[in-house]
Parts: C-alpha cells; structure tokens; sequence
C-alpha cells in the first residue's frame, strides 16, 4: 500500500487506506454477512428525559468537531466503507455542516449559526435521546447519546461511577486511536500498527525528545499526586476509574466482538475465532499520551543549535558584528510591529536579548553532526522510505517552529449587541479520522463540563464549557527547551557534570513488524537508542572551541506532563471556577505553554501558562550555552528536573481587554516566542484587522464574530498583507511586457474580491480567480529567492530558511503542518518580504531589516525582480505548481488546497474545501451568571 511521506506528524500514522485485491466486492459481502449482528453492540433506547444541569448559555452555546463522534467501526463497518464509502452512524455527521461554513459564512445570522454548528447546550431533550446506557451495569452512572450527533452525555451520583463513565464513553468512540498513541508514546507503534516508513518516523520523533520508561512514566503520576494533596488524590481516582471504565468497554466489546475492526486488520485478533488479546490499559499509558500530546501542540522552544549556525552564516558572511546585526533584525525577537494578543500596551519580558550574553557554546563551524537515533535496521527498515522518514522525523523533533494550535476571538460585553460577552475560539488540531478530540458532556459530583478532550485523557474536558463560562486555548510558543552543551570526558557517552566524569544513560527501544492486511509492509526492524543526561537527551556532536560536547535539550515539562491534569480538574469544578481570576488560577498550573481564554456573562479573560524557567544572569535562551552550573536553571534539581519558574503575574494575562485575538502569533509586548516569524506581517493580522473594525463599530454578535473568523479562514494571507506592495513597485512605471502586464490584471483582480481562495459556487471544486491563486503560489518562492538571496549569499539565505520556511500556502507540502491539513500561512518569509519592500519604498518601517535586499535597495532594479520573477511565475503551469500526491492529480487547484480527514483507523471520508480554522470550535454568549 504505497503512500507519500507526509509531513505533518500525525499524518504518519499507517492505517487501513487500501486493501489486497482478495478483499473485492463478492469477499466483502461474505466477510460482512458473518460480521454483522448479533455480534453488534447493542444500547438500549430509553425516551425517559435526563435533568440537565444548571445552564446558563441560554441556548446561544454552540460547537462543532468534524467528521464525527463516533471513531471506533467493527471490521463488518470498515469493510463496508472500504468497499462501498458507506459511514458508520455518527462517523462523519458533522464534516458537512463543518464544511459548508466556507461558503455559508457570508449570509450568517444568529438564528442560523446551528446549521453550521451544533448547540451545545447541557443535556438532551426528552425527543433528542438516541440512546441511554448504564455502563458495565452500574447504578451510578448513565451514559445518554443524542439523535443528532451521538455525542455522549454521561451523568454520574457518584464521582467514581461518572469517571468510569467517561472512560467507557471514551472506548466506545476512540478506543483503536487510543491504543495506537499509548504505543506512538512509548515509541512502539511499528510493533503495533506496522512498519510502514510513515510509522517509523512518527515513534521516533517523539522518542527522540521524550525518552521515557516504564519507570519514568509511572513517577510523573506520582509526583503529581504526592505535590497536589487533596486534588492530587482526586487526580489519581478519577484516573483509575476512568481506567476500569475502559477497560471495561474492552472487554464487553471483546466478548460481544463489538471491537474495532483495526485489530483484526493488524493482526491482534482473529475475525473467525477471536482468538487474540486488546490489552488494558493502565496508568502509564495515559501519561504516554499525554507526552505525545504535550510534545504536539504544548511544548514552546527548541532549535538553538540551528540558530546558532545561521547566526554563524551570518557573521562568516558580514562579519561578525555586522553579520550580529543582521541575524537580529530577522529574528525579530520584539518587533514593534508585531499583532499582539495584549494590545493595551502591557509589557511581559522573557527570554529578552541580555546585553552581555554569558556562556554561550557556539558549535566550530562545521563541526555539528546530529546525533543518531536508529540503529540495526533491517528488512524494510532499511529502505530509502525509511531512512527518509527518520530524517523528517528528526527535523521535526529539533525544530523550534511547533504546529499552530489556534484560533482565539474574544470580545468584551462593552462592545456586543447584547452586552455580553462574545467568543468564536478552538484548537487547531489537523484532521484525521478519528478526530484526535472527542466531544462529551460530564456531569458528576465535583464535574459539570461539556466540549472536547483528547482521546484517553477525557477523564474531564480540556477544551469547552461549564455552567455559566467558557475556555479554550492557542498554542503560544514561549521558549521552555534550552540546549546545553556538555562537554565530553574519557569517551562520546561520559561527560562532566559539575567537574565529576559521568556516565550517560542509555536508554532503547527495539522494534519489530512483519505485513498485515492493515500494513503490508515488508518484514523489519531496529532499535531506537537515546543517551540521556542530567541535562536532557543528546541531539547533537560538535566541538566548542576545539572541545567535544554533546547538545542535549532541556524542557521544563520533560518527566511532567502529568503535572497538569490539576488544572484541568479545576476547569470542570463548578465549585472552583467562579468568575476570571478563579479560570487564570486552574491555567496556572497547566505547564504547557497554551494561550488560554475565558467568557462568561460579564468577564473576559487571557492567561499565557507553561512552566517558564528562570534563566541565569546573562544566558541568551537563542544559542546553546555550556553545561556549568553558573549557566543553569535557577534552582535546578536535575533528580526531579525542577527548577524555579517566573511567577504568573510575570506570565502574560489581562481581564477584560476590550477585545482578544490570537492566531499563535506574540502574545505581548517583551515576550519572546521561539519560533521566528513573528513580525510585521502575522496571520493573526488576519483576525486583528477584522475584530477591531467589529469592535470600532459595536455590537458584536455570535454570528458577525463568526463571520470574522470564516472570513479569516479563507483569506490568502499574503494577498491580503504583502501583495499590495509588491504591486506598488512593480506599477510605479508602466508594465511594457505583454505577460506581466496580463498577470498583474490577474492579480489586481483577485484582490479587488478580498484575495480569499474559495469555490466559484457551493461544491463546485474550481477557484473563483483560480489563475491568480495559481500565479501568487508559483510566485512567491521566486520572489523571495531573487529578492533575498542575492544579499544575503547562498550559505546565509540557505541557514535563514532552516529557521524559517519562505511559505507556508494552504498546498504546501512543507512546513510543520503538512499538506491537506487547513492549517496555512503561520510560518513564512511575508514580515521580510513586507518590511523590505515598504523600505524600497521610501515607506517607514519600524523594526526594519538591517539592510535592504530586493535589487540591492534601488527601486528599479526591485522592480525588474519582481517583473522578472512574476513572468517566470505567469508561465508556470497548474500540474508544476501542484504537482499531485497521494489525494490529488497533478494540476488540481481545489484538491491540492482540501482539507483531508487523515485516516488513523479503516474508516475514510472525503475532502472538504480548503478553511484555515480551528478543528473544534465554539462559539458562547452566556445570558446569565451564578
């Protein structure tokens, strides 16, 4: 079953795409003929209505989580799909409605926002139940699914029964996807799902960086109990009845072969005799998916070593004060023109250029080599797939640019038509099948929540609603990894720590597969091998002034994910969260760098969490700096990987700004973001030029807001923000050439329509403005090569881009989000581009580059580039700038932008047209408070 290499993480996931040519219509109907009930599972159907809990939305709660509730399908169901696209009930009833927004956000009002959504208020009216259980039997907890969505609605009398509840809920919609990332997090999933190349590379890039043991994984869980007290204990037992509820659910679908198709698929259980075992799961297997997840979307920091050496490029190339001088203004730590979430002027400084950097290790040039993960391949793990993958993998791994987790609008009661606060927010998660979030309502003593969790941690909602308010949160980016070099002694695994010659840990995995029906990929195997020190896992070798060293990676959250299921425990605790401060208090102790925002009826609310380090005196968070205990996190206990971190009126926060917006752009003023990029142009301007005209205007409804963000999500961000100028240059004298003249017609006309990339009509699959959508996408990566590398000379141009991709356009099949996955436009070269041309200009930039670089700052000999370039672009055909992959033919527009449901398990849907939003999304208006 060949596929392409994806880029994006989870994407690599090997799942049932394709079957042998055994599997055709006449065997699929013999197979399903034996499959189908009485093995199904049956849930009784009960009309008797449920009392909700208290709920103050007023109806005007509403959410979405494409493509459906339901990710589990027997093999009768995924035969059925696989053999004739039919869907699993509640598989994909909400890709639709999802989908349909693109094109319906123009006419959107409030009394329609639930055609596109579904309403989210508390419990299920009597004529709405689809179904009622009573899990395992018990008496303390009922389990109600809606006619609509099959969404679960689990209602508990006691603590215990609402958490085994939630963990039966949770197998019964997620319990193959739950299995895969238990293994993808102990760095097992080949072993498990298959040794497809794509698998390889996704276990090692997470064991690379989270090199866990069974050991290590169970003391997370208790050190978070023995530092939380009565919550801590809380924690523990709401996790281990949730556990007992999965493991229930498995071993009633077990008995009843009910189970997920994917383990008949890959091996681990026979579809005749159902021989074969579904392991339980246990405590540790919920911190192995916390790691994955943490390390997805929670963990800001990272690429010192590649700042290091495009900081060298620099200095080889300039000189080293003037080649300083230019690497800063393109790093942009703190440009002024940066969008920022706390826009009242509100400064926050962290991780801020020192003035006298101490203890920097600036690797000898070229003496860095990145340190090996895989050894012993053999079989297919030895094929030129494979060994691609892992270098993917890696890249992935050590880059600083971490998948965007977006989107946030939050405007004050002040500014609304009823004056109330308004939220359209969520995560942008990518889109796979199933969804890695699951919806669910919980309702228990101590729990009162609905929205979205990630499968096998929905022991409480992470992303949602309570009573009388509402959270979620972006993905913020601040820098918790440091990197230290380690200098060597006696041998490449010793080195010192504190002056004593210390021995590196090793720590391995061995991995082993042979074809299923799921993965027919050949026999192989190999061994991951990571050496650990006090200072985190070896990345890197080079040498530091002649010395050898080791550079490891530091993060403050590595041996914690588990630390914050208390905030999140806090969130769901009607008895906790009582107004904003109450919501800033419970983001406090969540220690993955997240933007978190709140509404209720009266408040707004922003805090910035994360466990962020106190750096020592004069260390520069950019570079490496040496192992020695002067250059050491404040405090640091390299036993329990504690340190001292900033206190929260550090972090940044606010109540009550007039408006929020976030798009994991900088968060304010002073506060240092690791990934580059975050300049003049941002796709968070996207949502800021938007909100503060709403906001300027006044009341703010549900649907004006929504319409904000849709529009947003269509817009081609570098239409909208740079072009504009670059056709300023290019019309400062006549266009003679015939070609140029017509492109740049083409261009004008698109943006005069407002630049976005949508469907001529509903469903029709071809671009209104299709040519200049075309022309922009070939356009670019020329621009900025003709324009920046001349400049800047190859070495340095080719560093730069390292740390910062030139593009990141919707069909891009590079960047850290992939192709297929909505997400566009966060990581680019559109700020130097802006900031260049408006210096070109004569236009006043503040923050500029420290030199000009399009026809070396003349205007003319900018403009003949640019002419150049775009005429070389003009001329380029569909199937060159969209070359086709595994979802699309060469020279298809529209599908090469779609959004594809990634398949994790048997079960497919088809594209959707292109939106650069969040996966799950809300949109809240309380009417009223406690």
């Amino acid at each position: 079953m060949p596929r392409r290499i994806p880029r994006n993480a989870l994407d690599e996931v090997r799942t049932p795409r394709r079957f042998p040519g055994f599997l055709k219509t006449a065997s699929v109907c013999v197979l399903i003929a034996g499959l189908l009930s009485p093995f199904s599972q049956a849930v009784a159907a009960d009309a008797t209505p449920k009392a909700a809990a208290e709920d103050h939305c007023g109806g005007r709660c509403s959410d979405i989580l494409p493509p459906g509730e339901n990710g589990n399908a027997t093999l009768a169901q995924i035969l059925l799909n696989q053999g004739f696209g039919t869907q699993p009930g509640h598989a994909e009833d909400q890709l639709g409605p999802y989908a349909n927004l693109a094109t319906g956000y123009p006419a959107l009002t409030d009394d329609k926002i639930n055609s596109f959504f579904n309403d989210a208020s508390f419990g299920v009216p009597a004529d709405q139940v689809a179904s009622t259980e009573k899990p395992a039997g018990r008496g303390d907890v009922t389990i109600v699914r809606d006619k609509k969505t099959g969404v679960p609605h689990i209602t508990g009398t006691t603590r215990y029964g609402t958490e085994f509840g939630a963990g039966y809920a949770a197998a019964e919609d997620r319990l193959w996807l739950m299995d895969v990332f238990r293994h993808v997090g102990r760095g097992r999933l080949t072993s498990f799902a298959g040794g497809a190349a794509a698998n390889q590379g996704l276990e090692q890039q997470f064991y690379r960086t989270a090199p866990y043991t069974e050991a290590d994984l169970q003391a997370q869980i208790d050190n978070a109990v023995a530092h939380n007290g009565a919550r801590g204990q809380q924690a523990l037992a709401d996790v281990n009845a949730y556990l007992a509820g999965i493991n229930a659910y498995i071993d009633a679908s077990d008995s009843g072969r009910y189970f997920p198709g994917e383990y008949v698929l890959t091996g681990h259980k026979d579809a005749i005799t159902n021989a074969g075992k579904i392991e339980h799961f246990k405590v540790t297997d919920l911190v192995a998916l916390a790691s994955v997840v943490g390390s997805l979307f929670g963990s800001g920091g990272g690429g010192e070593v590649n700042n290091a050496l495009s900081l060298l490029a620099a200095q080889a190339e300039y000189g080293v004060e003037e080649g300083t001088r230019v690497w800063e203004s393109f790093r942009e730590r703190n440009d002024p023109e940066a969008v920022l979430t706390l826009h009242d002027g509100q400064s926050f400084p962290y991780a801020t250029k020192p003035a006298a950097p101490k203890g920097e290790a600036l690797p000898d040039p070229g003496s860095v080599t990145q340190e090996p993960l895989v050894y012993d391949r053999t079989g297919s793990a030895a094929t030129a797939a494979a060994t691609s993958a892992s270098t993917t993998a890696a890249k992935s791994a050590l880059s600083s640019a971490r998948r965007g987790m977006s989107n946030a609008l939050v405007v004050s009661g002040a500014h609304t038509a009823s004056g109330h606060p308004v939220a359209v927010f969520g995560p942008q998660t990518g889109y796979f099948a199933p969804q890695l979030l699951l919806l669910q309502e919980i309702q228990g003593p101590g729990i009162s929540a609905r929205g979205a969790s990630f499968a096998g941690l929905s022991m409480y909602v992470e992303l949602g609603r309570g009573q009388d308010y509402a959270w979620s949160a972006t993905t913020s980016g601040q820098d918790i990894i440091d990197t230290y070099a380690v200098e060597l002694c006696q041998d490449d695994h010793h080195y010192l720590y504190h002056g004593t010659c210390t021995a590196m840990d090793e720590v391995e995995q061995a991995n082993s597969w042979k074809p299923t029906v799921a993965d027919g990929t050949a026999a192989g195997s190999y061994t991951m091998r990571v050496w650990r020190t006090k200072y985190g896992p070896v990345q890197y070798r080079a040498t530091v002034g002649g010395k050898k060293v080791a550079y490891t990676t530091l993060r403050s959250s590595y041996l914690h994910e588990a630390d914050s299921i208390i905030g999140f425990q806090m969130l769901n605790d009607p008895d906790f969260v009582k107004g904003p401060q109450d919501f800033q208090q419970a983001a406090q102790h969540i220690n993955f760098t997240f933007n978190w925002f709140y509404a209720d009826a009266r408040h707004t609310a922003y805090y910035n969490s994360g466990d962020n380090p106190v750096r020592a005196s004069g260390v520069d968070a950019e570079f490496p700096v040496w192992a020695r205990p002067a250059y050491e996190w404040r405090d640091w206990d390299p036993a329990t990987n504690t340190a001292a971190y900033t206190p929260p009126a550090e972090h940044p926060n606010s109540i009550d700004q007039d408006y929020y917006i976030s798009w994991n752009n900088k968060q304010a003023k002073d506060y240092t973001a690791a990934p580059w990029g975050e300049g003049s142009v941002h796709r968070g301007d996207l949502l800021d030029d938007r909100v503060s005209k709403l906001v300027a205007a006044g009341g703010v409804t549900r649907a004006s807001l929504t319409r904000a963000m849709a529009d947003a999500a269509v817009t081609d961000l570098r239409a909208e923000d740079v072009l504009p100028r670059l056709l300023k240059v290019i019309d400062s004298a006549p266009v003679a050439d015939p070609a140029a003249a017509a492109a740049v017609n083409t261009l004008d006309a698109w943006l005069s329509a407002g630049g976005k990339r949508t469907e001529t009509s509903a469903g029709s699959k071809t671009y209104a403005h299709a040519d200049a959508v075309r022309i922009l996408d070939a356009w670019w990566p020329l621009l900025v090569k003709a324009e920046f590398e001349p400049g800047l000379g190859s070495d340095l141009y080719t560093a730069l881009t390292a740390d910062l991709a030139i593009d990141e356009a919707p069909s891009a099949g590079h960047g850290p989000t992939g192709s297929h996955a909505g997400s566009a436009f966060q990581y680019g070269w559109w700020s130097y581009v802006d900031k260049d041309i408006r210096a070109v200009l004569g236009e006043p930039v503040r923050g500029p580059l420290a030199r000009k670089y399009c026809g070396g700052g003349d205007l003319s000999a900018c403009r003949d580039t640019l002419i150049a370039t775009l005429k070389q672009a003009a001329g380029t055909t569909a199937a060159q700038v969209y070359p086709g992959d595994d979802q699309c033919a060469a020279g298809d527009q529209w599908c090469a932008d779609s959004i594809a449901q990634r398949p994790l398990g048997g079960i497919k849907h088809g594209r959707i047209s292109w939106q650069n939003r969040p996966t799950y999304q809300q949109v809240v208006e309380f009417a009223s408070h406690r």
